[in-house]
């Protein structure tokens, strides 16, 4: 994956994070029917955990490997 469509999916994460996050502030403070509440925060969830996957998959790519090209191993600190 290039580093430019890695960039794009952690955009993609941060832009789906914002607009969902701020549509739901908005949706606590309005009374709204309770389906029209209940819609929008599945739309919500779903559309926040693709964004996340999304994120994951861009952030993965965007980490430096090491001099025989494999993935840094974690350490536990």
């Amino acid at each position: 994956m290039s580093k430019r469509s890695a960039r794009f999916l952690v955009a993609l994460c941060a832009w789906t994070l914002y607009v969902w996050g701020t549509r739901l502030w908005i949706m606590a403070h309005q009374h709204n029917s309770a389906g029209f509440v209940v819609v929008h925060v599945t739309l919500a969830l779903i559309s926040i955990a693709f964004g996340l996957v999304a994120g994951r998959i861009g952030w993965r790519a965007l980490r430096p490997r090491n001099a025989a090209g494999e993935k840094p191993v974690d350490v536990p600190v």
